[in-house]
């Protein structure tokens, strides 16, 4: 099978999910992808298109999911399409939607202080996504998550409290990896705006999930 990968942006202006999905379209291309951009989650519910995927990259914050698309797009995930996403696009979207969240293995649910200057951990260096990646400084939104304990944390920030105070110390997952069913999901909780990813570690991180979510 070649290797085919649809890019579904849209949502919220405000996570530049157009700016944000150009950033990898050279970068899959340059893999071997056949890369399908699309405007609409009526793409998920296209069962031939699906069936034919290696990966399905989706930025589309919040919105609302009817049932045929997210049955569509998790159906394909369990049968191993593979999906790999940041936090304007996947980890801030369908709030209502607890399947999809399921799928991802965690849900924003805040970003106390804002735009700030953190840290971010590599906690396993043995893992090819993020072998040979220092911990590094992104100056973005930190985002307070509910997470699945079953993933497998790649990297992880802690807070401060110097904004709310009673999470003080608080580790916090930021990348990790799962499973559902037969397909690998790959999310990494940093990309607030497409210029997260001028960031050389943010990037290659999200490059590597890419690859490694592929089927």
């Amino acid at each position: 099978m070649a290797k085919r990968a649809l890019v579904v942006a849209g949502g919220w202006d405000g996570h530049e999910p157009k700016q944000a999905t150009e950033r990898f379209l050279p970068f899959l291309k340059a893999n071997g992808f056949e890369v399908i951009v699309r405007d609409s989650m009526a793409a998920y519910t296209d069962k031939a298109l699906m069936d034919s995927l290696s990966l399905v990259v989706p930025c589309w914050t919040m919105g609302s999911f009817e049932g045929t698309q997210e049955r569509g797009l998790l159906d394909a995930i369990a049968s191993g399409v593979g999906i790999a996403g940041w936090h304007g696009g996947m980890g801030d979207s369908f709030r209502s939607n607890c399947d999809y969240q399921f799928m991802v293995g965690g849900q924003f649910v805040g970003h106390p202080g804002n735009i700030m200057p953190h840290k971010i951990h590599i906690t396993d260096w043995d893992d090819p996504i993020t072998a040979g990646i220092a911990d590094f400084t992104l100056v973005s939104e930190q985002y307070y998550m509910h997470v699945d304990p079953s993933n497998k944390v790649l990297a992880t920030s802690t807070f401060t409290g110097k904004d709310v105070a009673w999470i003080d110390g608080v580790v916090m997952p930021v990348v990790w990896k799962r499973r559902w069913n037969k397909g690998r999901v790959f999310y990494a909780s940093f990309g607030h705006v497409a210029k997260d990813f001028d960031s050389v570690e943010a990037r290659t991180i999200m490059e590597r999930g890419m690859l490694w979510a592929a089927r």
